[in-house]
């Protein structure tokens, strides 16, 4: 139903009826006046999202464009070339399409907006400037009318004529009005059919100018589609194709040695993994590496560095390149990780160790660095000799006084080294030794291994069963003469060398009190060198204390042994019967009178170990390990034996100089003890420390570990009778490279050994390897039990379990 229409004679009656039509136009002009606004803002909604629109096709357009195909091969057909281009064309249609979006959104604005804001405030607005004024009149005459009827009709004439044409003036105003405003509001409903829908149709055919440029554009990209899609289907038919062939490639080199060699244009190249010394151990860093054999050019790139460049969008890490010299390659006993080789570079001091992936892949490695096997001297010959004597003459021309001589091992690949250049096959036999090049624990440590690893030790596996049944006799006088004989049974040669060595070590003896290495230090390092059983079994291991006493009788009667005829009585030593027990007296070695001694506490002697912690470093792997005790540590004759210990107490230490040297607890003179409190007190530099200081004698006997006694076998009433407890005897054992009964150990040492037990650090100390422990002064250790390492224990601090020095703590 329509609006009703407004009479402009309904004006001067302004009946009830008039204000109800003329209330309906006003409603109908608010809501149009609504809906112009609500029309407005969603027209400016839709321009906004047109320019965003817009510029998110612009941006896409513009990725497309920048995009650059790159096809494997170094030519490209006719079909990838279109589809390289593809891209740029799909760029350039949406800028053309986009180029008529942005003409529709800026004339948007002008064609749609502008005229619709300027018909609601120019005639709309207009409209109710009328409504306020009619509104406004209507008022002032009904108040002015009310006025002149309530006048008196006794006024004089003169009055009343006044106010009739008054009322007249006010009446003829609010007519005025009336017929204003009742023609403005129906100008304002007819003027918006046309003035209200014409912007709407000029946007909307704007709209469909941008479509229809759409149409044509996509009318024109047709051809150029068709031909797009005959390249595709063209690629996709050689991909089918050519993936086939790569598929059957990919199962022949799946099948094929993982390890063979890649083809490429270096000799070798591959991951490797370099060691690295740092000031706690040593890490292990992967590299990628390449080498020509031709310039013997061998690169490393670090690929676990923080990049540092980028070329092309790769990062890249900076490369070492290096001149080959040598390349060696590692022997699995010497090192803890398999697949090992040394390469000498000419760029850097010192040997570099690396590990291959595999077995297989160090081989290839090897071939391509024309790549040498570890020289180990086997034989007694000039080479052997003219070493020997070499090795020696430094050391007592320069360190016969550092302490720990022959106990402190150098770096494995340092000895190996050393050997591999004295005994190729291109060395002279006299070849001299530098010793700007050569520090003394290689020096050493190169000695040891030389003997060791001679096919028959040097004193033989003949004679070993006779050496260790001599040292076994009760008689000490027999074991002496017995060595005596047995030296002699050896070959020249062999005798020879062991004459040239005994006297060496007995120098080394000589200065003992600077580099403690006495009698029995020297015994246990060299026993297991110079002696080796030719099986190794429990039983045998059992006798290395044996073979240290041997060392011990050698180097103690080097003059009579070596330059005196053995007694032709004296009868070869037989083996003991398995019912025979021993003799009450422990084994003794000197005839002589000697210094009273107690009965000692049984410490766990340790092997000398390298820097770089090899099990190869001592003698048939870890043969240093544990030791004999030495005469004046392990036996006191019946004469000289002080009173038992009450059941059940500790025995107080040994007096002697080196009773308890590892152990880091004396009980010495006064002359002992000031010099031992002269000795430095910092770090330690290697795994087996300095002595650190002590306090007096009896804090010293305090913080000694309690263990259990050893008890000596007396004689009673001039009847023998063996009292022994077997658990309380000190466990020896010693572990090979090839056999090591490590389950066996464990048990043992769990059964016979001291408990865990607390200890508090009595000096501060900074580790130097991973297996060690820093720790400040005063810190607290839990489960402190002995290590198989000279002179320290194996202790957990702070939630970490490793080695801290014996002479650095004190047990709670």
């Amino acid at each position: 139903m329509g609006l009703p229409t407004l009479e402009f004679s309904d004006s001067f009656l302004d009946s009830p009826d008039f204000r109800e039509r003329l209330n309906c136009h006003e409603v109908e002009l608010e809501r149009t006046n609504k809906f112009i606004k609500e029309l407005i803002k969603d027209g400016d909604a839709l321009i906004g999202a047109l320019k965003n629109l817009s510029v998110a096709v612009q941006k896409f357009s513009r990725s497309l464009q920048e995009f650059q195909f790159e096809c494997i091969g170094d030519a490209e057909t006719d079909d990838e070339v279109n589809i390289a281009q593809s891209f740029k064309e799909f760029a350039q249609l949406l800028n053309t399409v986009e180029e008529e979006r942005r003409r529709l959104v800026q004339n948007a604005d002008d064609v749609l907006i502008t005229p619709l804001e300027r018909f609601r405030k120019e005639q709309i607005g207009v409209a109710k400037e009328g409504k306020k004024k009619f509104d406004k009149e209507t008022e002032k005459y009904y108040s002015t009318l009310e006025k002149h009827l309530n006048l008196s009709s006794r006024k004089k004439e003169s009055c009343l004529q006044e106010a009739d044409a008054q009322i007249d003036k006010d009446r003829q105003v609010f007519y005025d009005a009336s017929l204003e405003y009742v023609f403005k509001i129906q100008e304002v409903q007819e003027k918006k059919k046309f003035e209200f829908v014409e912007p709407l149709l000029a946007f909307l055919q704007g709209l469909f100018t941008f479509y229809h440029e759409g149409y044509e554009l996509a009318h024109e990209f047709e051809p150029y589609k068709q031909q797009l899609q005959f390249n595709l289907q063209n690629t996709r038919n050689n991909f089918l194709s050519t993936k086939q062939e790569v598929e059957k490639l990919m199962k022949r080199v799946r099948s094929a040695d993982q390890d063979q060699k890649p083809p490429g244009r270096w000799t070798m190249e591959g991951y490797l993994y370099v060691q690295e010394k740092r000031p706690l151990g040593c890490t292990w860093i992967r590299h990628y590496c390449t080498y020509e054999k031709g310039t013997k050019t061998f690169t490393m790139t670090n690929t676990e560095a923080k990049p540092t460049a980028k070329q092309n969008g790769v990062v890249l890490n900076p490369s070492e390149m290096f001149k080959l010299k040598s390349c060696i390659r590692r022997k699995t006993d010497s090192i803890d990780r398999r697949f090992c080789f040394d390469v000498e570079v000419v760029e850097r001091h010192g040997i570099i160790t690396l590990q291959a992936l595999s077995e297989s892949n160090r081989r290839l490695w090897l071939e391509a660095m024309d790549g040498k096997e570890p020289v180990s001297p086997s034989h007694l010959n000039e080479a052997g000799f003219n070493f020997v004597r070499r090795c020696i003459s430094m050391v007592e021309a320069r360190g016969i006084n550092t302490m720990g001589l022959y106990r402190i091992g150098g770096v494995n690949s340092k000895v190996q080294k050393l050997l591999t250049t004295v005994f190729s096959s291109k060395a002279p036999s006299d070849m001299e030794l530098d010793p700007e090049i050569w520090d003394n624990k290689t020096i050493t440590s190169g000695l040891k291994n030389y003997l060791r690893c001679l096919s028959d030790p040097l004193m033989t596996y003949k004679l070993h069963e006779d050496f260790i049944m001599a040292v076994k006799s009760d008689d000490q006088n027999y074991r002496v003469c017995a060595v005596h004989t047995l030296v002699h049974k050896l070959p020249d040669r062999n005798k020879e060398m062991l004459e040239i060595l005994i006297k060496h070590l007995l120098m080394v003896s000589a200065h003992s009190k600077s580099n403690m290495m006495t009698v029995s230090n020297l015994g246990v390092i060299f026993g297991p060198t110079l002696m080796r059983s030719q099986e190794e079994t429990v039983a045998a291991m059992m006798n290395i204390k044996f073979q240290n006493v041997v060392v011990e009788i050698l180097i103690e009667n080097f003059e009579k042994i070596f330059h005196q005829l053995p007694d032709p009585n004296v009868p070869l030593p037989e083996p003991q019967s398995r019912a025979e027990s021993r003799r009450s007296r422990a084994v003794c070695l000197s005839t002589g009178p000697r210094k009273q001694k107690s009965p000692y506490t049984p410490t766990l002697c340790l092997p000398d170990t390298d820097s770089d912690s090899s099990p190869s470093s001592t003698p048939m792997g870890s043969r240093e390990s544990l030791s004999s005790h030495s005469s004046e540590q392990n036996t006191f004759s019946k004469t000289h034996c002080r009173p038992q210990p009450k059941e059940g107490l500790p025995a107080p230490p040994s007096n002697g100089p080196q009773g308890l040297a590892r152990s880091g607890v004396t009980d010495s003179s006064p002359e002992d003890r000031q010099r031992d409190s002269s000795a430095p007190t910092g770090p330690r530099s290697s795994l087996a420390p300095k002595k650190a200081p002590h306090c007096s004698a009896g804090v010293a006997r305090a913080a000694q570990p309690a263990a259990p006694p050893l008890r000596p076998l007396h004689s009673s009433e001039g009847k023998r009778q063996t009292q022994t407890r077997p658990a309380e005897f000190p466990l020896l054992l010693f572990v090979s490279d090839k056999h090591k009964p490590l389950s066996l150990f464990c048990l043992l040492k769990k059964h016979f050994f001291c408990p865990c037990r607390d200890a508090k650090a009595i000096y501060s100390c900074k580790a130097e390897h991973s297996n060690e422990l820093s720790f400040p002064q005063g810190a607290h250790f839990s489960n402190v039990y002995p290590s198989v390492e000279p002179g320290w224990l194996q202790a957990t601090y702070e939630g970490k379990t490793g080695l801290v020095p014996e002479n650095y703590v004190v047990y709670l």
